[in-house]
Formats: structure tokens, C-alpha cells, sequence
């Protein structure tokens, strides 16, 4: 029990040291900001903590928080909808590949957030503009990794597959999709942070709820406090759905070395 007391405590004990160095860095840059004492005062740790802190008791921030959640989970479903599928014909059709290869790749070097106004005239303002751009950023890692996932399938598989007669539906649900769920897992867990860093920016686009309109409002009333403390739940939630997606990905492949 004790030894492994000191184990827990030395392995808390380096990221709260870089805890503690992230803090005394965000107090150094909020004194040299502005030469003005309450805009450095007000973008202080003191100050934010004390403001999330007040934000959370009072419940203002859990709405925007939920809606924020909502609207990733939702477009991440849509990618692993879209992305699965078009991963797999990529893998396993060369000719679908090479026909549409470099659409994608062109269409993924273009920055979600430059089709904001494209978006926001074709599909009004509201939720349908953000959830696309969520989408957008979220389907090519889950797309390209499903395809690489394919290419990395033993061919011995395939093979038996044929032999045993399994029809080209049977192949992809009993070989090809349980043999690349890993690849699909890496993709998903890239597609929480890329969704995440997006999800800020166009939250700021006509919508009046998320954390990217919290802290778009903080701005606009000047309540820097709160603009900082919207900072930190913005990474905090990103830390834990980071976090789930890796734990996902660890739990599958411990399972399948297990199996």
C-alpha cells in the first residue's frame, strides 16, 4: 500500500508541477498585458478562478457547456457516418480511390473555418452552419485512418474470406471492419481535438449559446474575468474528451491482444 502511495504521488507530482508553472506564467503575462491595473487585474488567475468558480455555483456556464457537447457529439456522429463508408471504399476500391483521392486530399487542405460564409448562405444562421464546419473538420482523419486501417488488413484474411464463399457484405462486417477499428478509434480520437479547436470559432457564428459564444459575449461586456474562466473550462473540456477518446482507443486494443 505504501509503495504504491509513492507511486501515485510521483506520478501527480510532475503535472502538478507544470500545473503550478502554467499559473505563475499566465500571472507574469497578465502583468505585463496593459499598462492599465484593472484589464491586468482582471486577466489574472486570481480573477478567473474566482469567476469560474462563481460561474459554476451560479450555473450560467453548464447551458453553454451542454450545448457546446451537444453539438460536437452530434457532428461526430456524422463524421464516423460519412468518413466509415467512404474510408472503406477508398481501401478497398482502387479505381474509387484514384477517382477521388485528390478531391479529398484538396478539399481537407482547405481550413473548415473559410467556409463559414459559404455556410452561413446556404444554410442560414443557426445551428445547421456550425454543425457543417464541425463535420467538415471532423470527417477527414476518420476517413483517411479507415482507409489506411484497410490497407493494413492481412491479405491472408481476405483470402480466407473468399474461400469460405462470404459474400463482399460479409467480408467488410466480419473481417474488414472489426480488422481496422483501431485505425477508425485513432481517427475518431484525432477528430475530437481538430472538432474541438473548431468548435470555438464557429460557435462565434449566430448562435447564442456554446463556450465560443460565452466567450465571444465576455468579450463584448468586457468582463475579462470570465473570459479567462471560459478559457479554462474550453481546455479543461478538451483535456477530458481527449482523455475518453484515448481510453477508448487503449480499452479496444487491450481487448484485441487479449482475444
Amino acid at each position: 500500500m505504501m509503495q504504491a502511495g509513492k507511486r501515485w504521488a510521483a506520478r501527480l507530482a510532475w503535472p502538478l508541477l507544470g500545473m503550478a508553472i502554467t499559473l505563475a506564467l499566465w500571472a507574469v503575462a497578465a502583468r505585463h498585458l496593459s499598462d492599465v491595473e484593472a484589464i491586468r487585474a482582471a486577466f489574472a488567475p486570481q480573477a478567473g478562478l474566482q469567476a469560474l468558480v462563481h460561474l459554476l455555483g451560479s450555473g450560467e456556464l453548464w447551458p453553454h457547456i451542454r450545448m457546446s457537447l451537444e453539438r460536437i457529439a452530434i457532428a461526430l456522429a456524422l463524421a464516423l457516418a460519412i468518413g466509415v463508408p467512404l474510408g472503406l471504399c477508398l481501401g478497398l476500391s482502387p479505381l474509387f480511390a484514384r477517382i477521388s483521392g485528390p478531391t479529398f486530399q484538396f478539399l481537407r487542405m482547405v481550413s473548415p473555418l473559410s467556409w463559414m460564409p459559404l455556410a452561413v448562405m446556404a444554410l442560414g444562421v443557426g445551428e445547421a452552419p456550425v454543425i457543417f464546419l464541425l463535420s467538415f473538420a471532423t470527417v477527414w482523419p476518420i476517413m483517411l485512418n479507415t482507409a489506411a486501417g484497410v490497407a493494413a488488413l492481412d491479405p491472408a484474411w481476405m483470402r480466407l474470406a473468399h474461400s469460405l464463399s462470404a459474400t463482399r457484405w460479409e467480408t467488410i462486417a466480419r473481417v474488414v471492419l472489426p480488422g481496422c477499428i483501431s485505425h477508425i478509434l485513432t481517427g475518431f480520437r484525432l477528430a475530437v481535438g481538430i472538432g474541438w479547436i473548431v468548435l470555438v470559432p464557429a460557435e462565434m457564428l449566430g448562435v447564442s449559446s456554446g463556450m465560443g459564444y460565452f466567450v465571444l459575449d465576455t468579450r463584448d461586456r468586457l468582463a475579462y474575468d470570465e473570459l479567462m474562466a471560459g478559457i479554462v473550462v474550453i481546455g479543461c473540456l478538451g483535456f477530458v474528451l481527449d482523455w475518453l477518446a484515448r481510453a477508448l482507443s487503449s480499452r479496444w486494443t487491450q481487448r484485441g491482444q487479449q482475444g
